[in-house]
């Protein structure tokens, strides 16, 4: 006889792990017990006769549940305890060491509860909050570790008999499940209107005969409150987008089902594997030609953002609703965060929605839906949020550490244990308010990772971040060290540490990012390793009168990219040539364009860029695709959109001068085609263009420095055009193409990327001035 006592890490609570650990041990003819841990581990003890444990062990991994992830697994031997039989002991506060454990994010419901959900005899008949061990909320409901339900918003739900009986029953699936609730002890839905009456009746069949009728419902869900409202009319999507002040911002959509997405978006096998996974994200998807739903869900571009339902209220609502597909998005004003709690949604969204679905569970954390895209047949994430957080990225440096993401797109990443955990989308952190949800959720991070010190705090270089100046107040209050570092860097670093790769030549294409220099980058070609950081190649610097006005009105980039080539007196004529509507879409029309051409001539009130992304949004104003940048990437979106439907390479180049990249003369090769090419065809050519010369400068310098691999990072990495054409180029040179496929390409990624280069700093390997000056 032989006694062990074991620590499982990983993915170990939330997942169903106690009750397959009681199920193996008890096959194994084993006596123990198995318990929670406060630092989201397991704790098994197990006596037996040693083949018998050994068996168990192997069970361990082999059959473990499918949501869990083991990690490490430590066993030391034990006196004999004469334990008389394999129970599942009361969770923990202790911890083992430092923790490599951390709970799962949240899981689509499953298919058997969803079978339950309709059948007429079950208990949970049309209950919208039915879970299991196998489905439901885990990351927006837990307050602290071990996952119990005392440390969850469920903890205000005390269980009737009913579901004690099968919480209590080891063979039933709900055995530790710890959101389970009915009817009759759980969470429950009511409808209101918008100014708080509460309306009679069953609350979510009534919502669903609602939004058939044309009206809009904010409707309160996992990690945060939505608006929907029926998406196949037209006026009903334009109404919505008057009150949330967004003209132009594709709207995500949620279809009924499988087949009803086939109708109106192409899906790859790829695509559908991703819309139907436990994580149920939005996929952007090409849309169908016709397109049978109304064009101003998404405007203006060629794909469609849609999900399918994730939780028991999605799936009760379509059973009621006629309309098949709903528009699904978070409720919250540009720039702010989602709405979580009953009484905002009451204060902020009265003039909003018509009526409010809501129900009485607390959301400690909120999470927005997550958002990916297939680029060149590979997952790349976009908004990395409900479904994938908390669970980690791995990097090879051992540190306790915070990275605090840029400004835009942000997310936070806390670095422990050679693993670095991204946060759920934080947003806008020049916003008062998102700041302050990235304190909580900072803080909330800390809580469940179990940090009370940290060794490093990273930034971003820009020096007027707010997320820059937080880093600082972080790093005093934990006296450790604080680091900022380039913003591009950070991108191709991501990469690095996705793929644990030592050596790369990285392609940077983003919008904007502060330099070294003090100038905008964001068309780079730079070689980072453990030993060097060293900026090869890049977009010539071009101005931008009026600065950071150039991100909104991309008229002014395309004046200033011009000029370089051209005096002011023929940049004007050019622009009123060739793009005049361009003029009346500037706040101040003729006057605000003469004040622009000003600043150019006076050099009062111009920065200097090598942006990617503002040459893609100058190129969208001269074919008059997109004059306006009303979200995000809008311009640039837009001209991949419009390219999409190009043909014909017209075999436009781009010179390289030492380590400048000649852009002003693509402009000039694509102004003698104006008139005489299809414009579908010259925005497809400028696509390839770009790719050409950035994949072929980067396999020159990667041949010269020895390196074998290139990889892609920033926002420009989610179009189509160019990663295709950039691996194609690479390939066929015989290096190593690689982007990022489980972490943000763009700025919400970013913090893994800070992360790796902390570690390449606090290991010595890289200095300060290497990584900011």
């Amino acid at each position: 006889m032989k006694a062990y006592r074991i620590h499982v890490q990983g993915i170990v609570q939330a997942v169903g792990f106690r009750p397959f650990v009681y199920r193996i041990a008890h096959a194994h003819n084993l006596r123990g017990y198995v318990r929670n841990l406060g630092d989201a581990g397991v704790e098994i003890v197990v006596e037996g006769r040693e083949e018998d444990i050994e068996g168990f062990l192997r069970d361990l991994y082999r059959k473990k549940p499918p949501i869990a992830k083991i990690e490490k697994v430590e066993r030391e031997e034990i006196p004999i305890q004469g334990f008389d039989r394999f129970y599942i002991e009361k969770s923990s506060t202790e911890k083992k060491g430092e923790g490599d454990s951390i709970i799962p994010p949240d899981i689509a419901i499953c298919e058997d509860c969803l079978r339950e959900l309709f059948d007429p005899t079950n208990k949970r008949y049309m209950y919208p909050f039915i879970v299991c061990t196998n489905c439901g909320p885990r990351f927006t409901i837990i307050e602290d570790l071990p996952y119990d339900r005392e440390n969850t918003a469920m903890r205000e739900f005390p269980m009737c008999d009913f579901c004690k009986s099968e919480y209590e029953d080891p063979l039933n699936r709900r055995y530790h499940a710890e959101p389970v609730a009915c009817p009759v002890c759980g969470p429950s839905y009511r409808l209101y209107t918008s100014d708080g009456k509460e309306i009679t009746g069953d609350p979510l069949r009534k919502a669903a005969k609602l939004i058939d009728k044309g009206y809009i419902i904010a409707i309160k869900g996992i990690g945060g409150i939505h608006l929907a409202c029926d998406a196949t009319r037209e006026d009903v999507v334009a109404e919505l987008r008057k009150r949330l002040f967004r003209p132009q911002k594709p709207f995500a959509i949620m279809a009924k089902d499988l087949e009803t997405v086939k109708g109106f978006a192409y899906i790859s096998r790829e695509e559908e594997e991703e819309l139907t996974s436990y994580r149920r994200p939005i996929v952007a998807l090409r849309k169908r030609e016709p397109f049978p739903l109304p064009e101003n869900l998404a405007p203006g571009l060629h794909t469609i953002g849609v999900m399918l339902p994730y939780a028991g209220t999605h799936y009760i609502l379509f059973h009621w609703s006629k309309t098949p597909v709903y528009v699904m998005t978070s409720a919250n004003f540009p720039g702010m965060p989602m709405i979580k709690d009953n009484e905002e949604a009451f204060e902020k969204l009265k003039d909003v929605a018509d009526y409010l679905l809501l129900h009485n569970r607390r959301i400690p954390n909120r999470a927005d839906d997550s958002v990916v895209r297939f680029v060149d047949g590979r997952r790349a994430v976009i908004r990395r949020s409900r479904g994938f957080v908390p669970l980690w990225i791995e990097i090879p440096f051992e540190y306790k550490g915070l990275a605090v993401g840029a400004e835009l797109m942000n997310a936070f990443g806390v670095a422990k244990n050679g693993k670095v955990y991204p946060s759920q989308y934080i947003g806008n952190t020049s916003k008062i308010e998102v700041l302050e949800f990235m304190r909580e959720a900072i803080k909330h991070f800390f809580k469940i990772l179990r940090i009370n010190a940290l060794d490093l705090v990273v930034a971003d270089l820009h020096p007027n971040y707010n997320t820059t100046k937080l880093a600082m107040e972080i790093a005093e209050e934990f006296n450790a060290e604080f680091l900022q570092v380039q913003h591009h860097y950070a991108h191709v670093a991501s990469v690095m540490a996705e793929h644990n790769l030592e050596e790369v030549v990285g392609i940077a294409l983003d919008g904007v990012g502060y330099g070294t220099d003090g100038k905008t980058w964001g068309g780079e070609i730079i070689y980072l390793s453990y030993e060097d950081i060293e900026r090869l190649a890049h977009l010539e610097y071009y101005p931008l009168p009026g600065g950071d006005l150039a991100s909104y009105y991309p008229l002014r980039a395309l004046i200033g990219i011009l000029s370089l080539n051209h005096e002011i007196e023929e940049v004007e004529n050019t622009i009123r040539k060739f793009c005049p509507n361009a003029i009346k879409s500037l706040k101040y029309g003729e006057t605000e364009l003469k004040v622009i051409l000003r600043q150019l001539s006076s050099g009062i009130n111009v920065a200097y860029a090598s942006s990617t992304g503002r040459v893609l949004d100058a190129f969208s104003v001269l074919l008059n695709v997109s004059y306006r940048r009303h979200y995000e990437g809008e311009p640039a979106m837009k001209l991949e959109s419009f390219a999409s439907q190009g043909k014909n390479d017209l075999k436009l180049t781009i010179p390289v001068e030492g380590e400048e990249i000649r852009v002003s003369e693509l402009f000039e090769e694509v102004l003698d085609l104006m008139g005489k090419a299809s414009p579908r065809d010259i925005a497809y050519s400028i696509h390839l263009a770009l790719a050409r010369v950035f994949a072929e400068v980067s396999v020159e310098k990667a041949k010269e420095f020895g390196a074998k691999t290139v990889v892609l990072g920033g926002g420009v990495g989610y179009n189509e055009l160019i990663v295709k054409t950039v691996r194609k180029i690479v390939e066929g040179n015989g290096l190593k193409f690689l982007t990022t496929y489980e972490v943000p390409r763009g700025d919400n990624g970013i913090n893994v990327g800070q992360a790796f280069l902390g570690g390449l700093y606090l290991e010595g390997y890289l200095n300060r001035e290497d990584l900011s000056i």
